[in-house]
């Protein structure tokens, strides 16, 4: 018990002399700047899956810190050595997204690297309503090019950043449409070969090479589209829609797996659920309206 007393003691002396010692100025702008490059950082590598590697890395520092505390000699040898090596491994790891920073901030006005203006996070219900417009127009699409039997291949960005995978197309940042969706992929369109990307429900590129699939035990009858649709979707939680050029059916990969020959109404429906945040105003009505059926079921 005293040795705890002892220890809270020794913490609040620290922080007291930590304010003692404080210089408003030097100090102030210390802080700052090390928020400022942090944000940077962040909001460099943010369309990346350089993202996930950080938050990684981040684990990383936090299972090191509690295997040093409770004495775990082994791993913690084993953790200092990588750590200190961190710089190489980090500029090994992260080499592509240091370059493209680098080449931003040398293209970008200091006035606008100083400013810390980012795009703000739309709300639920505005995404919700982006999503909703843009599932329905690419709904529209595929039955109109299934029909006609026209190939195409949709990436509906989730969570992991596909940064990536948009340079290597066409950027077009455009709201979606059914007319735009099908003369992309009208077979004698430039960019009908590679795959669309729909992020925050807009038309974000189009063009664009997805991996393929290194799964061994896949039907011969799949091509090259359903191939890079289930490669994508190993690698992120993206959910890919694919039309066939030879039957003309619609399939959706998901988490490496593969949905074949679904109607236009069940892509609705899996796009949907998969996309589709309910807001706590939504979560609310459902609860009154719940209640009120409860209330006039006792009357």
């Amino acid at each position: 018990m005293a040795t705890f007393i002892n220890s809270i003691t020794s913490f609040f002396e620290k922080v007291v002399s930590i304010f003692n010692t404080y210089d408003l100025l030097s100090d102030t702008l210390d802080l700052l700047l090390i928020a400022f490059i942090v944000y940077q950082g962040i909001k460099l590598i943010r369309d990346t899956r350089a993202l996930l590697l950080a938050k990684g890395l981040v684990f990383l520092i936090i299972v090191f810190a509690i295997v040093s505390m409770i004495d775990m000699q082994a791993s913690t040898y084993i953790f200092r050595k990588t750590f200190e090596n961190i710089i190489v491994i980090l500029i090994i790891i992260f080499h592509p997204e240091i370059r493209n920073a680098l080449e931003r901030m040398g293209s970008t006005s200091l006035i606008k690297l100083l400013t810390f203006s980012g795009k703000a996070n739309d709300i639920t219900v505005i995404r919700n309503e982006r999503n909703t417009k843009a599932i329905r127009d690419v709904c529209k699409a595929c039955s109109d090019m299934s029909d006609l039997k026209i190939g195409a291949l949709i990436v509906f960005e989730k969570n992991t950043p596909l940064g990536e995978i948009i340079s290597s197309g066409t950027t077009i940042n455009a709201e979606t449409s059914s007319e735009l969706i099908c003369n992309i992929f009208y077979p004698k369109s430039p960019l009908h070969d590679g795959a669309a990307v729909i992020r925050d429900g807009k038309l974000y590129a189009a063009g664009c090479f997805l991996p393929l699939t290194q799964n061994k035990e896949l039907s011969s009858e799949l091509g090259t589209r359903h191939r890079a649709a289930i490669g994508m979707s190993e690698q992120s939680d993206a959910m890919i829609v694919v039309i066939s050029e030879e039957t003309g059916s619609i399939s959706i990969a998901v988490r490496g797996t593969l949905f074949r020959d679904i109607s236009d109404g069940d892509l609705r429906e899996k796009l949907m659920d998969y996309f589709i945040i309910e807001s706590t105003h939504e979560k609310e009505r459902k609860i009154d309206k719940i209640l009120g059926g409860f209330r006039s079921g006792k009357k």
